[in-house]
């Protein structure tokens, strides 16, 4: 396939060009930096400007490759949360998306899909509801970033595109992501819950958030959100548990939600929520986990059994 990647430096944008050149497909990147993009992104083809608000030459990247997979935007645990950072959070998303569904209006030879990454945010803090693809979004601020997000990119069906927004979960991996700020506090024997420790946890380790896109991209009966969220949910007690166990260290110094709140901002209130998502259309259409169990998916970064 001949497919055009946003966010190829990223911590999925990377292994994402990786997965893809070991299977034969052609990737262009578009970047803000394409040369440096070039040199970070071993197997990728070309590097193309992106800058979005900005409908410029990288456009033509778009006419005739077969899928665009657009996976930047702003780092929701890139700072505290105020209302400048809040609003960069959601004009990555909306422009860049915006910008890349007029470059598909645009194109003679559109792309047959268009992968545009979301997040299990989507849901807000849903509390002890079991919520799937179908469930209703949330009303708080990641919530919202979200469905704004996906509006934008499912704008692309009405010029025959199929379009799949893969709402992610928390992506573990030792090198990246969330996993080692919250593994920090674990090595120092500081490690513990979140607030009450009830909320879900909703987690993926990052062979399968990789290997559930791809899926996704094969897979023509997926269209619309996908929860790419591992099948056992857990809370973040049991989370932070197993987490400890893995690094074998101590679980038990809780954090409480004032002192998150007073070093994240309003981001402490997703961190303090949860969802207990479902994976139901990765599962119906036929998609096996490699890691569908949290102990095993932690030992398997951290070198336990």
């Amino acid at each position: 396939m001949r497919v055009v990647i946003t966010g190829a430096t990223g911590f999925i944008g990377g292994r994402m060009v990786t997965a893809l050149t070991a299977r034969g497909d052609s990737i262009t990147v578009l970047s803000r930096h394409p040369e440096r993009a070039l040199a970070a992104v071993p197997g990728a083809e070309r590097a193309l400007l992106w800058s979005p608000g900005v409908h410029g030459a990288w456009a033509g990247a778009v006419d005739g490759c077969d899928a665009v997979i657009h996976l930047a935007g702003e780092s929701v645990g890139g700072q505290r949360w105020n209302a400048a950072f809040k609003r960069r959070l959601l004009e990555s998303r909306v422009l860049g998306t915006r910008d890349m569904v007029r470059a598909i209006a645009e194109a003679k030879r559109k792309p047959a899909l268009l992968l545009s990454a979301s997040g299990i945010g989507y849901y807000g803090d849903a509390g002890e509801a079991r919520v799937d693809e179908h469930s209703p979004a949330g009303e708080d601020v990641l919530a919202n970033i979200c469905r704004a997000w996906e509006a934008e990119a499912l704008a692309a069906r009405e010029h025959g595109v199929r379009v799949v927004t893969p709402r992610l979960g928390l992506v573990l991996a030792r090198d990246g992501g969330a996993l080692p700020r919250l593994a920090l506090p674990f090595s120092l024997f500081a490690g513990g819950p979140v607030g009450s420790g009830r909320q879900w946890f909703p987690w993926v380790h990052v062979d399968d958030a990789i290997a559930a896109i791809l899926h996704c991209m094969d897979t023509a009966a997926l269209d619309g959100a996908v929860n790419v969220v591992a099948p056992e949910p857990v809370r973040n007690r049991e989370f932070c548990a197993a987490l400890g166990k893995a690094m074998g260290r101590p679980s038990w110094l809780r954090v409480p939600g004032f002192a998150l709140r007073i070093a994240v901002g309003e981001f402490a209130e997703t961190l303090l929520g949860g969802q207990r998502a479902s994976c139901d259309a990765l599962l119906s259409s036929g998609y096996a986990f490699r890691h569908p169990l949290l102990d095993e998916a932690l030992a398997s970064l951290y070198g336990r059994s």
